[in-house]
């Protein structure tokens, strides 16, 4: 039987006028805040986002400023935050906006759909919060927090749940709230009806209106198939020093992390012995001084198991790997993206 949400309007309205945590795209939700925000809150937690927030939008205030930003820029104001394709379809539709709706985001929902990286939620998130129109913006918080008022054992990664249930949020939200009431429901989802570990029940303002608490059933929902198990590979990573300059390259156009740069790195896990032999391959007179340890990085779809030495190398032009770019610490940290995956062999970089 369909669950009537419209009674829990009142309570999170309510709640989150008091417990809303003060956020600069909440106090000045300019449609380009809220959007960026949103394309950043992917994947990502608000209290990790907020400083990517400020340093994003100190160098790029406006739209026509993300449009012609140069891709390697836009890739450092972005590392750390991972996912990086997110970065370059905030571009893609900067440009279009700039083309085609005179540089303003437009205030209606099936047209921010059409822009690159937005989809039915963040077009919501935005139509809602930034415009007050009364769309729905259902993410994983959204769809974990009504499924378990709902007490649903609904399978949430499955499209016509989710489509069920932007139909029924269209129903009851509220015309004159639609953005706090969207927001209610992501806050409560991210500080209260937790997604990993109890969600603290206790605390919540609909706890009288859930029905897997009532039963029993908040560890049991939501209701998703098992991921698959994740491709691992082993890498040996290289930091390459030479007079005060480490070795740099940029990855490939295609493939995972593809356009930006990284530490030069061979397939498979070497040990010390094995690599004093691979140098010899590609860098004459190069030591291999220390082993740096094993790191380990997590994608949504592989796991890197990373082995790392350092090696000192009397002459760059004595290395043979290809696109190699020679660069210090210094400008690395202001002008070349690394990837957060390298980030064990950072600190190695002086």
């Amino acid at each position: 039987m369909k669950y009537d949400y419209r009674e829990t309007v009142e309570y999170l309205l309510h709640w989150y006028d008091l417990n809303a945590r003060i956020l600069e795209w909440r106090s000045n939700p300019k449609p380009y805040f809220v959007w960026i925000s949103e394309i950043m809150l992917q994947q990502t937690r608000v209290e990790a986002v907020k400083s990517y927030f400020d340093r994003f939008i100190k160098e790029l205030p406006t739209i026509k400023d993300l449009a012609v930003v140069e891709e390697d820029r836009l890739m450092k104001l972005w590392e750390g935050l991972g996912y990086y394709n997110r970065a370059r379809n905030l571009k893609k539709a900067a440009i279009v906006v700039m083309e085609q709706y005179g540089g303003e985001l437009p205030a209606n929902r099936e047209e921010l759909k059409k822009l690159p990286g937005i989809g039915s939620y963040t077009s919501g998130a935005i139509g809602s919060i930034a415009f007050q129109l009364p769309v729905p913006a259902v993410d994983g918080n959204v769809l974990r927090v009504m499924k378990r008022i709902a007490g649903s054992f609904d399978d949430i990664t499955k499209e016509k749940i989710k489509k069920e249930l932007e139909d029924d949020i269209e129903e009851i939200i509220p015309k004159d709230r639609p953005g706090d009431f969207n927001q209610a429901l992501m806050e409560l989802g991210a500080t209260i009806c937790l997604p990993n570990g109890k969600p603290l029940c206790e605390q919540c303002p609909v706890m009288h209106l859930c029905k897997a608490y009532h039963n029993g059933d908040e560890m049991k929902i939501p209701v998703k198939p098992k991921k698959k198990e994740r491709l691992l590979e082993e890498k040996t990573v290289l930091v390459m020093e030479c007079g005060g300059s480490y070795a740099i390259r940029k990855r490939t156009e295609k493939g995972l992390l593809h356009g930006l740069w990284e530490l030069p790195n061979l397939e498979g896990k070497l040990t010390f012995s094995q690599m004093e032999n691979a140098i010899q391959t590609f860098a004459t007179h190069a030591l291999v001084t220390k082993k740096l340890g094993e790191a380990k990085h997590i994608f949504s779809h592989k796991e890197w198991h990373m082995t790392g030495y350092y090696i000192k190398v009397e002459r760059k032009e004595d290395v043979n790997l290809p696109e190699i770019l020679w660069v210090d610490n210094q400008r690395i940290c202001e002008d070349y993206s690394l990837p957060t995956a390298f980030e064990a062999y950072r600190k190695e970089l002086i």
